[in-house]
């Protein structure tokens, strides 16, 4: 990519990224169009990595089948491990299945469980991030790698600053995600870089009765609704 980007002259640079904005526009108008339709969903989130035979990807089957029953939709990254869970429970469920894949040199591919007609694919990780981010009803953080991370931390840091209305963030997996919220809790904390009330925006729980509990007492206040 270095490579190709210096071969070319600055203004033949310049070109290529007016015209990708053109792309870019689309990718957020077939969102736009697609999402708008699909009703209150949560957003599970986890690694592409876990197998099926894992105790989180059977966890995430249980947690997408307890959202579906409780009336909303799921949606993942539409791809294999945690991913292709969420969609298998929604879709045995009989409840609204979401796919927003990105397309990836390796790991990514579609599940087989994503609704046909609501399967979407992106080349920009920003634009899939704001479809998460506007139609999510709440985000269900399994265990996962860096792109989970950076889909939980993108969560907090909006509501945090306001930039989107408030919705449960809840970490599924004490175990694993005990360790993040304690250096959280005494790095962070402590060094004054966040209060402690920020805290409050994120749940720590193991079973999908809990994260029903959490987004069910959320909405007891508040109305379902796009978060921007």
């Amino acid at each position: 990519m270095r490579k190709e980007s210096k071969s070319k002259g600055w203004n033949e640079i310049k070109t290529n990224d007016s015209w990708a904005i053109f792309k870019i526009m689309g990718e957020f108008v077939n969102g736009y169009e697609k999402l708008s339709k699909i009703g209150p969903c949560v957003s599970i989130f986890g690694s592409a990595r876990t197998k099926p035979d894992h105790k989180y990807y059977q966890l995430t089957e249980e947690v997408a089948k307890k959202i579906v029953d409780h009336g909303y939709g799921v949606i993942t990254g539409g791809g294999p491990g945690i991913m292709e869970a969420g969609n298998k429970g929604a879709h045995i469920a009989g409840g609204t299945s979401v796919g927003l894949n990105i397309e990836l040199p390796f790991e990514q591919h579609d599940n087989p469980y994503i609704d046909s007609d609501k399967s979407l694919d992106f080349d920009y990780f920003f634009v899939r991030k704001v479809m998460f981010v506007k139609y999510s009803q709440g985000f269900v953080v399994m265990p996962g790698g860096f792109g989970t991370l950076d889909e939980l931390f993108e969560a907090i840091t909006l509501i945090q600053t306001h930039k989107i209305e408030s919705f449960p963030i809840i970490l599924v997996g004490t175990e694993f995600w005990g360790g993040l919220l304690d250096w959280v809790k005494t790095t962070l904390v402590d060094a004054k870089n966040i209060s402690a009330q920020d805290l409050d925006l994120i749940h720590l729980v193991d079973t999908p009765d809990e994260v029903i509990a959490i987004l069910d007492e959320f909405y007891k206040e508040y109305d379902l609704s796009p978060n921007f």
